[in-house]
C-alpha cells in the first residue's frame, strides 16, 4: 500500500467506472438549493476532485473568487483544464479567506478524528466572519448497508475490483486495478479508509454553529448521508 496521494490518484483513474453520476448529480442539486439562499462573493471547494462541482457553481452563481484544492495532482490538473483555479494544497496551508467553503461527497469521512479536529479549525480560520461551511457525511447505514461489499467494472483498457468492509466505525476499501499496457496488464493495489463521524464532532471544539441538518437518501431506503451547514459566529 502507498500513501494517500497515490490512492487518490488511483481513484481519479477509475472515477468514471463507479457509475455514481446520478447520485452525485442529486447531491449537487441539494447543495445548489442551499447555496441559493446564501449571499457570497468568494467560494472554496476542499477536495475538489475533477472540478465538476466548481464548474457548476461558477455557471450558476459566478462568484468573484472561486477556487478548488485537492491532494491529488491528477484531480487538480483536471480542474484547471476546466479553466478554474485549483491547487495541490491542504486547507491548513492556505492563507486566503472565503465566504463559503464546501467539502462535497463525504470528503470529511476520509479524515480520522485527529485530522478532523485540525481540519475544522482550518475551516474556521479560512472563513470570513459570518461565512458558511457546507459539507456532507456518510451515515452508518450508508457505510454498512450501501457501500460494503464487492464491486467489479471494466472498460477497454481497465479492469477494476473493489472489496469494501465496515467494522467498528471504520470503512475500508481495497482497490485492485488492472491497466492494459500493450498486450499485458499492469496491476495497482490501494486501500482507502473512511471513518464514521457524528455531527457534534465537527463543531465541538470551535465556533462553527450548526444551522441546518438534512438527512439525504441517495441509494437505499434510509438516509445514507447527512448534509450539514455551519456558520462562523
Amino acid at each position: 500500500m502507498s500513501n494517500k496521494t497515490e490512492a487518490l490518484d488511483l481513484y481519479a483513474k477509475i472515477e468514471d467506472m463507479l457509475h455514481n453520476s446520478e447520485a452525485i448529480s442529486s447531491l449537487y442539486s441539494l447543495y445548489l438549493k442551499k447555496l441559493d439562499k446564501i449571499e457570497f462573493d468568494s467560494f472554496l471547494d476542499v477536495g475538489c476532485g475533477s472540478g465538476g462541482f466548481l464548474e457548476l457553481i461558477q455557471s450558476v452563481f459566478s462568484p468573484k473568487t472561486i477556487k478548488g484544492i485537492d491532494l491529488s495532482p491528477v484531480m487538480v490538473s483536471r480542474t484547471t483544464e476546466r479553466g478554474i483555479d485549483a491547487e495541490v494544497v491542504g486547507l491548513c496551508d492556505l492563507h486566503e479567506s472565503y465566504d463559503v467553503i464546501t467539502a462535497v461527497f463525504d470528503m470529511l469521512n476520509y479524515l480520522d478524528k485527529a485530522e478532523l479536529d485540525k481540519f475544522t479549525s482550518s475551516v474556521l480560520n479560512s472563513l470570513n466572519d459570518g461565512g458558511y461551511f457546507i459539507c456532507d457525511i456518510n451515515t452508518e447505514y450508508g457505510f454498512d448497508q450501501i457501500a460494503s461489499g464487492s464491486f467489479t467494472a471494466e472498460d477497454e483498457k481497465q479492469y477494476l475490483i473493489i472489496d469494501s468492509y465496515y467494522d467498528n466505525a471504520i470503512y475500508s476499501s481495497y482497490f485492485t486495478l488492472f491497466e492494459k499496457v500493450g498486450n499485458l496488464y499492469r496491476r495497482s493495489d490501494e486501500k482507502i479508509v473512511q471513518y464514521l463521524h457524528i455531527v457534534d464532532e465537527i463543531s465541538e471544539n470551535n465556533s462553527l454553529r450548526l444551522i441546518s441538518r438534512d438527512f439525504v437518501t441517495l441509494y437505499g431506503d434510509e438516509a445514507d448521508k447527512i448534509l450539514l451547514i455551519f456558520k462562523k459566529e
